[in-house]
């Protein structure tokens, strides 16, 4: 397109040169032929120059959004699942959160909180919430969902949040849910979504006695499901615990103490007794999707990709 004015420009400017001498002396013909090819001359290189910075202009613009697949992509991913994500993934141990809350993370570029994870780093911070948790913790007490609140409230203002982020492990309790609600309401927010993975109970024993986890990077593994290169398995069948070693440290890996069937229990009545009423508390705003989390993880990641699109 440039180098088409170009031409253009140079044409007329030639033109004018041989054109501009009629009427008059050849004298003044000769003055004004002189004239005319200067002004030409400065015509011409102006015009190249402006050609140049224009190419130059666009060739910088063509870098900057040439990729346009990668630009659609974004566009792709702000048009289906925006507004800002706030997001709360629920489901009872075992029930695969800490599978596919990372998958919704890399995938959203959004951040899944922890708020273990933000106590600790409030503490060290030594922010002015962090400091009141330390008091308290020192003291042997509980923190609290005041001081809880307090911490998210810190943590989602930081630049990582601002397309939103996903809570896990809060809110626990109802009061805690509305707590939640009226600090994001203050900030002009509110919960986009929330997630809740199905198992049934019977299924989840045999989900949590089989886990196995490496402590330093949090990967998990299944002696059935999904067990590590390194497993050995005794007469009876069951997994030789010196065998079990991380696929990518060579690290042993350890059981949690609450993975057993009778710690199980009680855990399970402590979901249903208390978060599930959290599930009641959101379902009347429409942003609570049930995902059938027992089928294969491919199944349960294509439910969580749908609940997740914009309703």
């Amino acid at each position: 397109m440039f180098s088409s004015t170009f031409r253009q420009g140079a044409r007329r400017v030639a033109s004018t040169f041989s054109h501009s001498g009629r009427g008059f002396s050849s004298a003044a013909a000769n003055v004004t032929k002189n004239q005319n090819a200067r002004k030409a001359l400065f015509a011409t290189a102006g015009l190249s120059l402006a050609v140049a910075a224009l190419q130059q202009r666009e060739e910088k613009t063509q870098n900057l959004f040439g990729n346009k697949k990668a630009v659609r992509a974004v566009e792709d991913k702000f048009a289906t699942y925006w507004p800002r994500n706030i997001m709360i993934l629920f489901g009872p141990p075992g029930a695969g959160k800490g599978t596919h809350g990372p998958k919704i993370e890399d995938m959203l570029g959004i951040p899944q909180l922890s708020t273990g994870d933000m106590l600790r780093a409030a503490v060290a911070a030594g922010t002015e919430v962090g400091k009141k948790a330390e008091a308290i913790m020192k003291a042997g007490g509980l923190v609290s969902d005041d001081i809880v609140i307090g911490i998210i409230r810190d943590r989602i203002q930081e630049e990582d949040c601002r397309f939103g982020f996903i809570l896990d492990g809060f809110p626990r309790t109802l009061a805690q849910a509305k707590a939640l609600d009226k600090m994001l309401a203050d900030e002009g927010a509110c919960v986009t979504k929330v997630i809740e993975l199905e198992v049934p109970d019977s299924v989840l024993e045999e989900r949590i006695t089989g886990r196995w986890i490496h402590k330093g990077s949090g990967r998990s593994y299944h002696v059935k499901y999904a067990p590590p290169k390194s497993m050995k398995l005794d007469d009876a069948g069951k997994p030789v615990p010196e065998s079990m070693k991380d696929d990518a440290t060579g690290e042993p890996l350890m059981q949690r103490k609450d993975d057993t069937a009778s710690a199980l229990t009680k855990r399970l009545q402590g979901y249903h007794g208390e978060t599930v009423p959290i599930l009641e508390h959101y379902r009347p705003t429409g942003v609570v999707r049930a995902v059938n989390a027992n089928q294969k993880m491919d199944g349960v990641w294509d439910e969580i990709l749908s609940s997740l699109h914009r309703k």
